[in-house]
């Protein structure tokens, strides 16, 4: 099985638990009655019933349903969530627990930063808070906004437990930036941001900013931080400390979807898949899939002792299969749209679960799929149809899915010149485009949506936002103008920035699909900076953050029996794919080179891939380097194997993006494997 630190696969295991008694407390912040009603959220709710529902139904450690505290306006039964109620709770909780004992916080919400009370004890010289439904303003006088939980007070709460001997897991699907991000207005208000601008809360922005000073950007602050305890600690924070997240209706292309967290969404997306997966493994499977279904731009943290199973569990494998019971509408799973099903998926009927594919009873296709369950009908697929008299306790498993790179663009609402100009010029685009790019109107779900924006330093142009239609930094974010432009040029110049990123984007699809493989190749990706020349391992999770000039190298041995071919890829924060290496490793063969170093042109947030591939005796080194592809101009005016095939297949085109390289290059069985890092390049303070 392919060793590396940028992933593996998720199957690790782990000594059994020991007795012990398991307590959820589920926090869910909506309506802010001191606040005005646009900085009111719709998602906090749902999130915590979706959580609390895993946990008593599927979690792989049990839940008692009266070891689970909800605390969420909102939630039929649940007491809402003021400071002094999660203070008790925190406090009934920390007499309750035994050494051993496990506790999972969630946390959803508003947050914020302020000045802090002692700028000293902070990187940033700002507190980050979570705001409780009943806050208040910010006063001058004290220092600090009323009934606020500010980080400090968080650590100390955990730190209770831990000092206890339990083991925490804690969830923050919050955010604490001080800038305010532009949402596209779309249907019913659908995407909301949970970050509050100080100004809203009578914060002069102005202090925020004067107070802020970043040490060491390559050391991330987390938002909330526990000390020393006899219990372990494991927290997970939906963005970074200067980053937003947002919540929106899910599941997508769901009829009755609800708004929910993007972050929580994620995550129990993830743990239905992976329940017996390493928190390590967990955090870098939900930061594939933001890259893959391009959902934000913010950068999920995740700190603590990340090598352990979550839930202090025991390990296993994916879960891809589940007991159906038969009834009168079919045979129903306990798995849904939560664990990847979708409506007219078809699965394979199995007599046991041990048994191979081939040895299928025969399909069946989802008729219905709800959160955590579906049902499915008898259909005939590969010559097989489905008996009527089945062995009891079948077995339902999901098949290996074709991978779509198509990508679906939403046009912005008529009524503005940009747009009326683009979608005049609709036909001329939809030709340019080619097929791999499907436009369909603003109100339905898409994987990038265009825009207009007035406010904006480009109200003439269209603008390509995320999934969310949330508007990031301006000089970052792709937009193509109008005004200078004939329908022809405009649809010319829109479809080759569309295409440019979708070919990132597929490149990034693939590399989720195809995953750590069963190669026996240990890969290293290893960085150092002008200051410190010692070699260090860039981790996977947290995501690692570099600076210009910080240099990266690979370090990889073949420990297989036959050669194998590496290509280091790179996916620029501008949509760039660079080509770094390629070359073959003999069995027994190390490589040690070094790659490239970060430059200032372009910053934010990047992706290695490195893709192995078994290789044949005497044949050509397989040479990626056809990937490459220049930078996306932001503001556009007038102006040989299996996995080879695949990408070949993904539409991608040959050009090469400017860096700075380090130096010259150095010198039937497993199937190929695609590693990825996630990366933030940062300006140097």
């Amino acid at each position: 099985m392919l060793r590396a630190l940028l992933t593996s696969a998720l199957c690790l295991a782990a000594l059994p638990a020991l007795a012990r008694e398991n307590y959820a407390l589920l926090i869910g912040a909506n309506q802010y009655p001191n606040l005005e009603e646009r900085w009111w959220l719709k998602g906090p709710a749902n999130d915590v019933q979706l959580v609390a529902t895993y946990l008593t139904t599927e979690a792989p450690v049990p839940f008692a349903a009266d070891h689970v505290a909800l605390l969420s306006d909102g939630v039929p039964d649940a007491t809402p969530p003021t400071l002094g109620a999660i203070r008790a709770a925190f406090a009934d909780l920390t007499a309750k627990v035994q050494p051993g004992d496990f506790v999972y916080l969630h946390f959803s919400g508003h947050g914020t930063q302020a000045p802090a009370l002692d700028p000293t004890s902070e990187l940033d010289g700002l507190d980050e808070l979570f705001l409780p439904v009943d806050i208040g303003p910010w006063s001058n006088q004290v220092g600090a906004v009323e009934n606020a939980l500010v980080d400090d007070e968080i650590g100390a709460l955990i730190d209770g437990l831990r000092g206890k001997g339990a083991n925490v897991w804690a969830v923050f699907d919050s955010c604490h930036s001080g800038t305010v991000t532009r949402s596209l207005d779309g249907p019913d208000d659908e995407v909301r941001t949970r970050q509050l601008p100080p100004e809203a809360l009578g914060i002069d922005p102005e202090a925020v900013e004067t107070t802020r000073s970043i040490g060491d950007p390559r050391a991330p602050e987390a938002p909330f931080d526990a000390g020393e305890g006899e219990g372990s600690f494991v927290a997970f924070f939906a963005a970074q400390t200067n980053e937003v997240t947002p919540e929106k209706n899910l599941p997508k292309g769901k009829p009755g979807r609800k708004p929910q967290g993007v972050f929580t969404w994620t995550l129990m997306e993830v743990l239905a898949e992976y329940p017996q997966a390493t928190y390590a493994q967990i955090g870098q499977e939900v930061l594939r899939r933001y890259a893959v279904k391009n959902l934000a731009r913010s950068t999920p943290l995740f700190e603590g002792d990340l090598d352990q199973v979550a839930f202090s569990g025991t390990g296993g494998a994916r879960v891809a299969q589940w007991q159906a019971e038969a009834t009168g509408a079919g045979l129903v799973i306990p798995a849904g749209s939560l664990h990847g099903l979708t409506e007219g998926e078809v699965l394979a009927v199995l007599a046991s679960a041990a048994d191979a594919d081939d040895a299928a009873l025969g399909f069946v296709q989802l008729t219905t799929v709800d959160t955590f369950t579906a049902t499915g009908a008898p259909v005939e697929r590969d010559g097989k149809t489905l008996p009527a008299d089945l062995p009891r306790g079948v077995t339902l498993r999901k098949l290996d899915e074709a991978l779509d790179f198509t990508l679906t663009v939403a046009l912005p609402p008529a009524g503005s010149p940009p747009a009326d100009a683009l979608l005049s010029a609709l036909e001329e685009l939809t030709a340019s485009a080619g097929p791999r790019l499907s436009f369909v109107p603003p109100d339905q779900e898409a994987d990038l949506r265009l825009a207009v924006l007035p406010d904006s330093p480009r109200p003439e142009a269209i603008w390509v936002l995320p999934a969310t239609g949330l508007a990031g930094d301006p000089p970052a974010t792709p937009s193509v103008s109008t005004a200078d432009k004939s329908g022809a040029e405009l649809a010319a110049t829109l479809a080759d920035t569309l295409t440019t990123m979708a070919r990132a984007q597929n490149l990034m699809k693939l590399g989720a699909a195809v995953g750590a493989g069963d190669l026996e190749v240990e890969v290293e990706l290893l960085t150092r900076t002008p200051e410190d020349r010692t070699l260090r391992p860039l981790p996977f999770a947290p995501v690692p953050t570099l600076l210009p000039e910080d240099e990266v190298h690979v370090l990889a041995r073949n420990g297989s029996d036959g050669p194998v071919d590496v290509n280091v890829l790179y996916i620029g924060a501008d949509w760039s794919i660079s080509h770094w290496f390629s070359g073959r490793l003999q069995p027994g063969d190390e490589l040690k080179k070094g790659l490239f170093k970060i430059s200032d042109s372009v910053l934010g947030q990047e992706r290695m891939l490195v893709v192995v591939t078994p290789a044949k005796p005497q044949s050509p080194v397989e040479d990626l380097s056809y990937l490459a592809q220049d930078a996306l101009d932001t503001s556009r005016s007038l102006g040989g194997s299996g996995i080879d095939a695949a990408l070949a297949e993904a539409g991608f085109g040959e050009t090469t993006r400017g860096a700075v390289a380090l130096g010259e290059e150095a010198a039937e069985g497993p199937g190929p494997a695609i590693l990825q890092l996630d990366l933030r390049t940062v300006a140097a303070e």
